[in-house]
Protein backbone atom coordinates (compact mmCIF):
# COMPACT_ATOMS: atom_id res chain seq x y z
CA UNK A 1 0.00 0.00 0.00
CA UNK A 2 1.46 3.36 -1.02
CA UNK A 3 1.91 6.17 1.45
CA UNK A 4 -0.64 8.38 -0.38
CA UNK A 5 -3.34 5.70 -0.22
CA UNK A 6 -2.53 4.92 3.38
CA UNK A 7 -2.80 8.57 4.40
CA UNK A 8 -6.16 8.92 2.60
CA UNK A 9 -7.79 6.22 4.75
CA UNK A 10 -9.37 7.74 7.89
CA UNK A 11 -8.05 6.26 11.14
CA UNK A 12 -10.28 3.74 12.85
CA UNK A 13 -9.13 4.83 16.28
CA UNK A 14 -8.94 8.28 17.82
CA UNK A 15 -5.54 9.90 17.56
CA UNK A 16 -4.09 11.09 20.83
CA UNK A 17 -1.29 13.63 21.17
CA UNK A 18 2.17 12.80 19.92
CA UNK A 19 4.57 11.28 22.45
CA UNK A 20 8.32 11.77 22.21
CA UNK A 21 10.27 8.50 22.46
CA UNK A 22 13.65 8.02 24.09
CA UNK A 23 15.46 8.51 20.75
CA UNK A 24 13.87 11.91 20.26
CA UNK A 25 11.41 10.75 17.59
CA UNK A 26 7.73 11.65 17.77
CA UNK A 27 5.46 8.62 17.80
CA UNK A 28 1.68 8.79 17.35
CA UNK A 29 -0.23 6.71 19.86
CA UNK A 30 -3.80 5.77 19.00
CA UNK A 31 -6.55 4.67 21.31
CA UNK A 32 -10.30 4.87 21.89
CA UNK A 33 -12.37 7.18 24.07
CA UNK A 34 -13.30 5.26 27.19
CA UNK A 35 -16.47 6.86 28.57
CA UNK A 36 -18.85 6.78 25.54
CA UNK A 37 -17.68 3.29 24.56
CA UNK A 38 -18.40 2.05 28.08
CA UNK A 39 -22.02 3.12 27.67
CA UNK A 40 -22.11 1.38 24.27
CA UNK A 41 -20.73 -1.81 25.84
CA UNK A 42 -23.39 -1.59 28.57
CA UNK A 43 -26.04 -1.39 25.83
CA UNK A 44 -24.53 -4.46 24.17
CA UNK A 45 -24.56 -6.37 27.45
CA UNK A 46 -28.21 -5.45 28.04
CA UNK A 47 -29.13 -6.74 24.58
CA UNK A 48 -27.26 -9.98 25.19
CA UNK A 49 -28.99 -10.35 28.55
CA UNK A 50 -32.36 -9.85 26.83
CA UNK A 51 -31.53 -12.72 24.45
CA UNK A 52 -30.71 -15.05 27.35
CA UNK A 53 -33.89 -14.02 29.21
CA UNK A 54 -36.00 -14.63 26.08
CA UNK A 55 -34.56 -18.12 25.64
CA UNK A 56 -35.55 -18.81 29.24
CA UNK A 57 -39.09 -17.46 28.50
CA UNK A 58 -38.62 -14.58 30.95
CA UNK A 59 -39.99 -11.91 28.63
CA UNK A 60 -40.62 -9.38 31.40
CA UNK A 61 -36.93 -9.40 32.31
CA UNK A 62 -36.04 -9.27 28.61
CA UNK A 63 -38.20 -6.16 28.19
CA UNK A 64 -36.45 -4.50 31.12
CA UNK A 65 -33.08 -5.34 29.58
CA UNK A 66 -34.05 -3.73 26.26
CA UNK A 67 -35.21 -0.64 28.17
CA UNK A 68 -31.78 -0.47 29.82
CA UNK A 69 -30.10 -0.92 26.43
CA UNK A 70 -32.05 2.05 25.07
CA UNK A 71 -30.99 4.24 27.99
CA UNK A 72 -27.32 3.36 27.52
CA UNK A 73 -27.63 3.78 23.74
CA UNK A 74 -29.02 7.26 24.20
CA UNK A 75 -26.33 8.19 26.71
CA UNK A 76 -23.31 7.13 24.67
CA UNK A 77 -24.01 9.60 21.86
CA UNK A 78 -24.89 12.42 24.25
CA UNK A 79 -21.77 11.82 26.33
CA UNK A 80 -19.60 11.68 23.21
CA UNK A 81 -20.93 15.03 22.00
CA UNK A 82 -20.73 16.71 25.40
CA UNK A 83 -17.14 15.55 25.98
CA UNK A 84 -16.07 16.08 22.36
CA UNK A 85 -15.26 12.37 22.14
CA UNK A 86 -17.01 11.50 18.86
CA UNK A 87 -15.06 9.18 16.57
CA UNK A 88 -15.50 6.83 13.59
CA UNK A 89 -14.68 3.90 15.84
CA UNK A 90 -17.44 4.84 18.30
CA UNK A 91 -19.98 5.24 15.50
CA UNK A 92 -19.20 1.83 13.99
CA UNK A 93 -19.10 0.11 17.39
CA UNK A 94 -22.44 1.67 18.32
CA UNK A 95 -24.06 0.40 15.12
CA UNK A 96 -22.76 -3.14 15.61
CA UNK A 97 -24.09 -3.19 19.17
CA UNK A 98 -27.45 -1.79 17.99
CA UNK A 99 -27.83 -4.67 15.53
CA UNK A 100 -27.63 -7.07 18.47
CA UNK A 101 -29.62 -5.10 21.06
CA UNK A 102 -32.33 -3.71 18.76
CA UNK A 103 -32.21 -6.25 15.93
CA UNK A 104 -31.39 -9.78 17.05
CA UNK A 105 -32.75 -9.51 20.60
CA UNK A 106 -36.27 -8.21 19.66
CA UNK A 107 -36.52 -10.58 16.67
CA UNK A 108 -35.71 -13.58 18.84
CA UNK A 109 -37.93 -12.33 21.65
CA UNK A 110 -41.02 -11.88 19.48
CA UNK A 111 -40.52 -15.25 17.80
CA UNK A 112 -40.13 -17.18 21.05
CA UNK A 113 -43.03 -15.31 22.64
CA UNK A 114 -45.73 -16.05 20.09
CA UNK A 115 -44.59 -16.53 16.50
CA UNK A 116 -44.11 -20.28 16.83
CA UNK A 117 -47.88 -20.44 16.38
CA UNK A 118 -47.43 -19.03 12.87
CA UNK A 119 -44.85 -21.59 11.75
CA UNK A 120 -42.61 -20.49 8.88
CA UNK A 121 -44.41 -17.18 8.56
CA UNK A 122 -43.32 -16.37 12.11
CA UNK A 123 -39.61 -16.81 11.57
CA UNK A 124 -39.78 -15.06 8.20
CA UNK A 125 -41.34 -11.97 9.80
CA UNK A 126 -38.74 -12.10 12.59
CA UNK A 127 -35.93 -12.30 10.04
CA UNK A 128 -37.36 -9.44 7.97
CA UNK A 129 -37.41 -7.30 11.10
CA UNK A 130 -33.77 -8.15 11.79
CA UNK A 131 -32.75 -7.45 8.19
CA UNK A 132 -34.59 -4.10 8.21
CA UNK A 133 -32.85 -3.08 11.45
CA UNK A 134 -29.43 -3.92 9.95
CA UNK A 135 -30.26 -2.05 6.71
CA UNK A 136 -31.53 0.95 8.69
CA UNK A 137 -28.29 1.17 10.67
CA UNK A 138 -26.14 0.74 7.55
CA UNK A 139 -28.02 3.54 5.78
CA UNK A 140 -27.64 5.75 8.85
CA UNK A 141 -23.85 5.28 8.80
CA UNK A 142 -23.66 6.08 5.09
CA UNK A 143 -25.83 9.21 5.33
CA UNK A 144 -24.52 10.47 8.68
CA UNK A 145 -22.46 13.27 7.08
CA UNK A 146 -25.10 14.47 4.60
CA UNK A 147 -28.35 13.95 6.50
CA UNK A 148 -30.27 16.54 8.50
CA UNK A 149 -29.38 16.25 12.18
CA UNK A 150 -32.88 17.38 13.17
CA UNK A 151 -34.65 14.41 11.54
CA UNK A 152 -33.97 10.73 11.03
CA UNK A 153 -34.70 9.13 7.67
CA UNK A 154 -36.88 6.20 8.63
CA UNK A 155 -37.90 4.89 12.04
CA UNK A 156 -34.86 4.47 14.34
CA UNK A 157 -34.22 0.85 15.24
CA UNK A 158 -34.29 1.47 19.03
CA UNK A 159 -37.86 2.80 18.79
CA UNK A 160 -38.92 -0.02 16.47
CA UNK A 161 -37.56 -2.47 19.03
CA UNK A 162 -39.30 -0.54 21.81
CA UNK A 163 -42.77 -0.86 20.31
CA UNK A 164 -42.42 -4.61 19.72
CA UNK A 165 -40.66 -5.42 22.99
CA UNK A 166 -42.83 -3.26 25.23
CA UNK A 167 -45.97 -4.70 23.61
CA UNK A 168 -44.74 -8.20 24.49
CA UNK A 169 -43.70 -7.01 27.95
CA UNK A 170 -47.22 -5.65 28.57
CA UNK A 171 -48.91 -8.90 27.49
CA UNK A 172 -46.41 -11.06 29.40
CA UNK A 173 -47.08 -9.05 32.55
CA UNK A 174 -50.74 -10.00 32.06
CA UNK A 175 -49.78 -13.68 31.86
CA UNK A 176 -50.09 -14.06 28.07
CA UNK A 177 -47.14 -15.77 26.42
CA UNK A 178 -46.05 -18.95 24.61
CA UNK A 179 -48.87 -21.52 24.57
CA UNK A 180 -51.42 -18.94 25.79
CA UNK A 181 -50.94 -16.75 22.71
CA UNK A 182 -53.96 -17.17 20.45
CA UNK A 183 -53.74 -17.16 16.67
CA UNK A 184 -55.48 -13.73 16.29
CA UNK A 185 -53.09 -12.22 18.87
CA UNK A 186 -50.13 -13.73 17.00
CA UNK A 187 -51.43 -12.16 13.77
CA UNK A 188 -51.80 -8.79 15.53
CA UNK A 189 -48.22 -8.99 16.81
CA UNK A 190 -46.99 -10.01 13.36
CA UNK A 191 -48.79 -7.01 11.83
CA UNK A 192 -47.24 -4.69 14.41
CA UNK A 193 -43.78 -6.13 13.75
CA UNK A 194 -44.26 -5.88 10.00
CA UNK A 195 -45.35 -2.25 10.29
CA UNK A 196 -42.24 -1.13 12.18
CA UNK A 197 -40.13 -3.23 9.79
CA UNK A 198 -41.50 -1.24 6.86
CA UNK A 199 -41.15 2.11 8.63
CA UNK A 200 -37.46 1.46 9.29
CA UNK A 201 -36.60 1.26 5.59
CA UNK A 202 -38.90 3.92 4.07
CA UNK A 203 -37.91 7.59 3.88
CA UNK A 204 -40.31 8.89 6.52
CA UNK A 205 -38.82 11.71 8.65
CA UNK A 206 -38.69 11.28 12.42
CA UNK A 207 -37.65 13.99 14.86
CA UNK A 208 -34.21 13.16 16.29
CA UNK A 209 -34.14 15.42 19.41
CA UNK A 210 -30.45 16.09 18.61
CA UNK A 211 -30.99 19.85 18.50
CA UNK A 212 -31.80 19.87 22.21
CA UNK A 213 -28.77 21.32 23.99
CA UNK A 214 -28.42 19.90 27.49
CA UNK A 215 -25.96 22.63 28.43
CA UNK A 216 -28.49 25.43 28.02
CA UNK A 217 -30.66 26.77 30.81
CA UNK A 218 -34.28 25.62 30.78
CA UNK A 219 -37.44 26.92 32.50
CA UNK A 220 -38.30 25.40 35.85
CA UNK A 221 -41.41 23.64 34.53
CA UNK A 222 -39.19 21.49 32.28
CA UNK A 223 -37.72 19.82 35.37
CA UNK A 224 -41.21 19.33 36.78
CA UNK A 225 -42.30 17.74 33.49
CA UNK A 226 -39.32 15.36 33.60
CA UNK A 227 -40.20 14.36 37.16
CA UNK A 228 -43.81 13.80 36.08
CA UNK A 229 -42.71 11.50 33.23
CA UNK A 230 -40.53 9.45 35.59
CA UNK A 231 -43.38 9.15 38.10
CA UNK A 232 -45.78 8.16 35.30
CA UNK A 233 -43.45 5.41 34.09
CA UNK A 234 -43.08 4.05 37.62
CA UNK A 235 -46.87 3.52 37.88
CA UNK A 236 -47.04 0.91 35.11
CA UNK A 237 -43.76 0.81 33.11
CA UNK A 238 -44.74 -1.44 30.18
CA UNK A 239 -48.04 0.31 29.39
CA UNK A 240 -46.55 3.82 29.64
CA UNK A 241 -43.49 2.86 27.61
CA UNK A 242 -45.44 1.13 24.84
CA UNK A 243 -47.76 4.16 24.66
CA UNK A 244 -44.79 6.53 24.28
CA UNK A 245 -43.23 4.27 21.63
CA UNK A 246 -46.52 4.07 19.71
CA UNK A 247 -46.91 7.87 19.81
CA UNK A 248 -43.43 8.33 18.35
CA UNK A 249 -43.95 5.66 15.68
CA UNK A 250 -47.11 7.29 14.33
CA UNK A 251 -45.59 10.78 14.55
CA UNK A 252 -43.46 10.13 11.47
CA UNK A 253 -46.29 9.21 9.04
CA UNK A 254 -48.46 12.01 10.45
CA UNK A 255 -45.71 14.60 9.94
CA UNK A 256 -44.97 13.24 6.45
CA UNK A 257 -48.67 13.37 5.50
CA UNK A 258 -49.04 16.90 6.86
CA UNK A 259 -45.93 18.01 4.97
CA UNK A 260 -47.21 16.42 1.74
CA UNK A 261 -50.63 18.10 2.08
CA UNK A 262 -48.99 21.51 2.63
CA UNK A 263 -46.95 21.09 -0.55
Amino acid sequence: MTKEVKDSIPPLYDEHEEIVSEKGKKVKRRGIFLLPNLFTTASLFSGFFAIIASIESNFILAGMAIFAAQIFDGLDGRVARLTNAESPFGAQYDSLCDVISFGIAPALMVFLWGFEELGRIGWVISFLYLAAAALRLARFNVEIESSDDKYFSGLPSPVAAALVVYFIWTLSASGIQNELVSFPLAILTATLTGTVTLLMVVNVPYYSFKDINLRNRVPFFVILFAVFIIALISIDPPIVLVSCAFAYVISGPIFYLFKTIRK
